[in-house]
């Protein structure tokens, strides 16, 4: 093995850890917050686009404003992905993960038992490389195939 084909097979393997590192780092964030302008910027480029059960969001404010507002509805979460596959080609990434989340609603007089929304699916997201070598997510869809427990209300 030549010096430039190592260097190939050590810049893919840098390329799936942050890839890898930035799925786990957003599922993470969705149990952290808070989801101000900072937060969107560490995940989404500027004309992302988004797409979940309740709508499409286009351009890096509205991945702000949609997850916050969903977050917004909810105690705590708990977000878990696993069986990322991630498929690289040059500064662009195409990835896949199942993600099973776990929701307590707000308060509303029930017992936590009953205000748990459990939902399960895949994400389907494009990662782009920034001109400063950051991954950021470009597209990223939920695709829920289940769900359990009561959904929350969501605002008019």
């Amino acid at each position: 093995m030549d010096l430039n084909q190592m260097h190939e097979q050590l810049r893919a393997l840098t390329d799936r850890a942050a890839v890898e590192n930035l799925v786990t780092r957003y599922l993470r964030s969705l149990d952290e917050g808070p989801f101000d302008s900072a937060w969107a910027r560490t995940f989404f480029t500027d004309d992302a686009c988004s797409e979940t059960p309740v709508g499409v969001h286009e351009g890096i404010d509205a991945q702000q404003s949609s997850t916050g507002a969903a977050m917004a509805l909810f105690e705590r979460t708990v977000h878990f992905g696993t069986n990322l596959d991630a498929e690289l080609d040059g500064d662009r990434a195409t990835l896949r993960w199942n993600q099973l989340s776990t929701h307590v609603l707000k308060e509303d007089g029930e017992p936590q038992g009953e205000r748990l929304f459990l939902s399960g699916g895949h994400c389907e997201a494009e990662a782009v490389r920034t001109p400063e070598g950051d991954w950021r997510f470009r597209k990223l869809a939920l695709r829920i195939k289940w769900t359990q427990g009561r959904p929350p209300v969501l605002p008019a």
